[in-house]
């Protein structure tokens, strides 16, 4: 019953039908990933994304564990003997883990409070009463009963569980009541409503007088409400580092008034003591752990927000176009210590490393001209990768000089493009890039990095932790665990989108492959350096640790280029061979004709005439894996990145002085975040075009516009020359 309420509420919460969330939970319960399912399985689920199956993967854990969560509770209460239909109930209908805690609070063996104290010394039923307010003999004459008896002195309890006079036994008994007022589930659940409606975050600066990135909310009120997730993590990370104040102002008298009135019977003798109370429960006990409670949730919710933003960034980043076919000089700017050089191959191969000094304080660009042009021409270099750190903008400009030179001098025409270092320094130094480059030093490996992260940015950007890839926003302040999860998920995603060459992958690409851990990819390329190129996918059976479960997973994600079976080089998984084969055979060709470029053409042609809901009838096969198989066999071997934006490649330079309102640039999205989007347009900082700038109409989300990668059109609407930033528009062009 309980899968089936769970079932129910993810098919409403991603507006699918139940039987597609039936059908995949148990595709995730028999151990299949997320890549298998969204690419083979489709007729199973209904065609769902990988992003919607992310989706659903991620809220059935949530809602196991608060089944799981509501069981131990429930068992917990029966224990005590305290469990009631009503209390049933509430917990059957909690559709949070905080709405389950809440319920559960009252019943939740608690530490040392004044409440317990009270209840030690037996004060509970005097509480009861007061709470009842129907006893009309005077309190203190009550009260008396419960004062312990000191003359007994053969019976005196323990010293902490006397009551030493009738104030003592009312304080006491109040000290339950307020207890139990504060964990009161209704009141905590109303209240937290109130606050969620009318409640205002407030910030103030604790040193107005300092300088900082906080200074917009050093006095700054927002609806909570209306408070956006990127405000909500700067206001957080603006308190962790003591630069802010922040506290929740609401409605006091309205939350005192309507608890009031659902306590207070009428005017009696217990009426101030219990308004006395409601105020000291209020204060002491529910405002402080009502305030946590709702900065925890805004944090939670921004950081979920934050952690997708971030996701779809690093999955654009990751399916940026590669610059097949040029060698490449990757360009790692410095200062101090020099600018590192390192020549690369076509085919990612290091030819040559150097270090050059044309930047302060040796400006020696004489040589270092002179050092660049040789490697031109030695090694017929078409493009530089220039790292966007600490010198890049000096370096641009040498380098389009550079380039000029090479024109004049040898009739070469290169370019260079500007690519993100992120995690460069992380890379250099790792475990990883020391088994790659053994003999190389860590200081030259930067620059191999960016030089290959320009020719293949997949293969190069999945050797360094996700978050340090240089896209999202407040990614450091968020649950790194949550974030890890969520960005392995896109990493495993994107490489399996665009298929791995399992003769060429490192391991650390095809430990990303559907079904193939570090392990296994380890055992794989120690095959390959065994027994040489692996000829067909099959051939993966013999790998260590890689068996039919592992293969199911992760054979229609690699490819073979040179091998055996022509299909190896699409994405036809091994369990559609039959059909794949069949299907070329009705149009007249064969599966070696996939490797001509003349058949391909007239294959295209022939699979786009074909009946699909009919073929698939006679090939009994699902219409949505037919449709992929045509697809795979009118483009073998094809990159889908192909189709993304090309990176913007430049020989010129453009000065951020040359910049004036109203001129039109072309740039390229670097990232985008809940307020708008971040475009490199040839200076040394990347523009922003704010959300209110990204459309005409009313844009709700950035990313409903646009994606890093993205080549766009911009208007300069604003130049800020002390702090070199740029404002700029997409509107009206």
């Amino acid at each position: 019953m309980k899968e089936e309420k769970i079932i129910q509420a993810i098919a409403e919460e991603l507006n699918i039908k139940t039987n597609q969330v039936e059908k995949t939970i148990t595709l995730i319960d028999e151990g299949n990933t997320i890549p298998f399912i969204a690419r083979y399985r489709k007729e199973v689920t209904g065609g769902l994304s990988d992003e919607t199956l992310r989706d659903l993967g991620e809220r059935l854990n949530y809602l196991r564990n608060l089944e799981t969560r509501k069981s131990e509770v429930i068992s917990s209460i029966q224990e005590q003997g305290k469990m009631t239909d009503e209390i049933a109930v509430a917990i059957e209908e909690a559709k949070t883990l905080a709405e389950v805690e809440d319920i559960y609070r009252p019943y939740k063996p608690k530490k040392k409070t004044r409440a317990t104290i009270a209840k030690a010394k037996g004060l509970e039923p005097l509480a009861d009463i007061i709470y009842a307010q129907t006893e009309t003999r005077p309190i203190e004459e009550i009260a008396k009963e419960y004062v312990t008896n000191v003359e007994s002195v053969d019976n005196l309890p323990e010293k902490d569980k006397i009551v030493v006079d009738i104030n003592d036994a009312i304080t006491g008994a109040l000290d339950i009541i307020a207890e139990n007022i504060s964990d009161n589930a209704k009141y905590r659940k109303n209240i937290k409503r109130i606050c969620y409606r009318e409640g205002i975050i407030v910030t103030k600066a604790t040193k107005p007088e300092e300088k900082s990135s906080y200074e917009m909310y050093y006095d700054f009120t927002e609806s909570i409400n209306r408070l956006p997730s990127h405000r909500i993590l700067a206001i957080n990370r603006g308190e962790k580092e003591e630069f802010l104040k922040v506290k929740i102002d609401k409605n006091e008298d309205k939350i005192i008034n309507f608890m009031e009135r659902d306590i207070i019977k009428g005017q009696t003798q217990f009426t101030k003591y219990l308004q006395d109370t409601i105020l000291d429960s209020w204060e002491r006990l529910i405002e402080p752990s009502i305030d946590r409670e709702i900065r925890s949730d805004l944090t939670e919710k921004a950081e979920e927000k934050a952690i997708k933003v971030f996701g779809k960034n690093a999955k654009q980043l990751l399916l940026s176009p590669p610059i097949k076919n040029l060698t490449v000089i990757g360009f790692d700017p410095a200062y101090r210590t020099g600018c590192k050089i390192a020549v690369i191959d076509e085919t990612g191969k290091v030819l040559a490393t150097t270090t050059i000094y044309p930047t302060e304080p040796q400006n020696d660009v004489e040589n270092a001209t002179k050092e660049l042009l040789k490697l031109i021409d030695k090694y017929d270099v078409n493009m530089f990768a220039i790292g966007n750190g600490t010198a890049s903008r000096e370096s641009e400009l040498f380098v389009s000089d550079v380039i000029k030179q090479a024109k004049e001098k040898l009739q070469k025409e290169v370019h260079y493009a500007i690519v993100s270092e992120a995690g460069a320094s992380v890379y250099s130094a790792s475990k990883l890039a020391t088994e790659e480059y053994p003999d190389i030093n860590v200081s030259l490996r930067g620059a191999i990095s960016i030089a290959r992260r320009l020719q293949d940015p997949l293969a190069e950007l999945v050797k360094i932790d996700p978050k340090s890839i240089g896209v999202g926003q407040y990614q450091h302040d968020v649950d790194q665990k949550k974030l890890s999860e969520s960005l392995s998920g896109v990493v495993e995603d994107a490489v399996n989108k665009v298929g791995v060459d399992v003769n060429t992958a490192t391991p650390s690409l095809l430990s990303y492959v559907a079904g193939i851990n570090k392990t296994i990819a380890n055992n794989i390329v120690k095959y390959r350096d065994e027994n040489g190129k692996i000829k067909e996918r099959k051939e993966l059976l013999k790998v260590s640790k890689l068996g039919k479960v592992a293969y199911e997973q992760c054979a229609g994600f690699i490819r073979i280029f040179d091998g055996k079976n022509a299909l190896e080089i699409t994405g036809v998984h091994p369990e559609s061979y039959e059909v794949a084969e069949k299907l070329l055979e009705n149009i007249g060709y064969k599966t070696k004709d996939l490797l001509s470029s003349n058949k391909i053409k007239e294959i295209r042609e022939k699979l786009k005439e074909i009946n699909i809901e009919k073929t698939a009838k006679e090939l009994e096969v699902g219409e949505m894996t037919l449709k992929d198989i045509v697809d795979d066999l009118s483009k073998p071997g094809r990159d889908p990145r192909e189709e993304m934006p090309k990176p913007i490649l430049r020989s010129d330079v453009l000065k951020f002085e040359d910049l004036r309102e109203g001129q039109i640039l072309t740039g390229t999205v670097r990232n985008v975040t809940d307020f708008g989007a971040f475009v490199d347009i040839g200076v040394k900082h990347d523009g922003l075009v704010h959300i209110s700038q990204l459309s005409n109409s009313f844009v709700r989300n950035p990313s409903e516009v646009v994606s890093v990668g993205d080549i766009v059109k911009v208007k300069v609407i604003g130049i800020d020359m002390e702090r070199q930033k740029v404002q700029l528009s997409m509107r009206d062009l």
